[in-house]
């Protein structure tokens, strides 16, 4: 498939993506994605900071976001949101579930906006992997007089021998998880948020549905592909038809769960062909998760043929992350029509100016802040 920059929509949506125009691009080209267009593939992939009080965004990540968006980055995304307040990773997860949490978030998306960032946030629900102590304190499951809460799952299954059995979400649970991510949508939209991502990875609640490892359902939601598939293409058929025509939808896949008789890649190229034909406009490539033994073989790029594949395959945009480290890199993914965009995580935390830094080793004179301008010409 050729390279290209894509302006999907629902109103008169491409057919194909071979119809799409074609245009050689790099790193540093803007990706058009219905109507919000973003100045270069550089993103900065959702990372929890496991920060936040009560599900409040508050300054720590005004800043640790505003900064990489001052650094150059085309695309900023806020960590997994919780959608539920048991949907929460550890108690310092941030949270969507409230009106009341709208305004911190906007504060952000505004700042994000006004660096020539396009702002972004991942919607969330934990599932099985819930109330857990952050991990910078082992992140072991909390008891109830910790603050613990009960967690939730497809089946009565353990992520480990150390976590809690999951209570099954009966029909009710479900319709309340699905209304939950709607109205988390709508409360994204009303922050400022031009880009909402459905996280179904690292086997949070929705991949645990997916994953026949995790899903011993018998009824609609369980059993086959198409069922374990039903409650994802169910969330996401709502928040497309909230979501205005120019603003795009992503979704974040495990590829893989790295496990005989799990989630695997084909799984994912046929889900893929789904969310695309949903109008999905990006499908965020990542794997693992569902069991904490796999065995992830951990190399730079290791999930790019994923994004490539599912990009060819399913003939939808794709994003690449997971140890990519170098601009010279990151660049070959792009040019090499491996993904449309790709997802920087620890790299960005240790360098905050790194899609900058990253103009410039690519023979692209970097537009710095004019606030660091005498620095940057001593330096020069």
């Amino acid at each position: 498939m050729d390279q290209h920059v894509t302006n999907l929509g629902r109103s008169g949506q491409t057919d194909s993506r071979h119809d799409l125009e074609v245009a050689e691009v790099n790193l540093l080209t803007p990706l058009t994605l219905r109507k919000v267009t973003i100045r270069n593939r550089i993103a900065v992939a959702p990372m929890c900071q496991y920060s936040a009080q009560d599900g409040f965004a508050n300054d720590w990540h005004l800043v640790h976001l505003g900064s990489r968006a001052v650094g150059g980055a085309g695309l900023v995304m806020v960590e997994a949101t919780a959608v539920l307040p048991e949907g929460r990773i550890t108690p310092g997860d941030v949270g969507l579930w409230s009106d009341e949490r709208i305004e911190p978030l906007a504060r952000i998306a505004r700042f994000l906006k006004s660096q020539s960032a396009v702002p972004a946030i991942q919607l969330a629900h934990a599932g099985r992997k819930a109330s857990c102590e952050p991990p910078w304190k082992g992140g072991r499951a909390l008891q109830p007089d910790e603050g613990g809460w009960a967690v939730v799952g497809p089946s009565a299954l353990p992520f480990d021998e150390k976590s809690p059995v999951p209570i099954p979400l009966d029909q009710r649970g479900i319709d309340d998880v699905i209304a939950a991510f709607e109205a988390a949508a709508r409360r994204a939209l009303k922050a400022g948020f031009e880009v909402i991502e459905i996280h179904s990875a690292h086997g949070y609640l929705l991949h645990e549905f997916l994953s026949p490892i995790s899903n011993h359902r018998t009824d609609e939601y369980g059993g086959s592909r198409e069922n374990r598939m039903r409650l994802l293409l169910q969330i996401t058929e709502r928040l497309r038809n909230i979501i205005p025509d120019e603003l795009p939808l992503f979704v974040r896949i495990s590829a893989t769960d790295w496990v005989a008789g799990g989630w695997d890649i084909d799984d994912s190229v046929a889900l893929s062909k789904k969310l695309a034909a949903m109008g999905v406009d990006l499908v965020d490539v990542s794997s693992g998760g569902t069991t904490a033994t796999a065995p992830v073989p951990l190399h730079r790029g290791y999930q790019v043929p994923f994004a490539r594949r599912i990009r060819h395959e399913a003939e939808v945009n794709t994003g690449a992350v997971g140890l990519i480290t170098d601009a010279e890199f990151a660049d070959e993914i792009v040019t090499g029509g491996d993904a449309d965009l790709v997802l920087i995580a620890r790299e960005f935390l240790r360098e905050p100016y790194w899609a900058l830094i990253a103009e410039q080793k690519l023979d692209n004179p970097p537009e710095w802040p004019i606030q660091y301008g005498y620095a940057i010409r001593r330096r020069i």
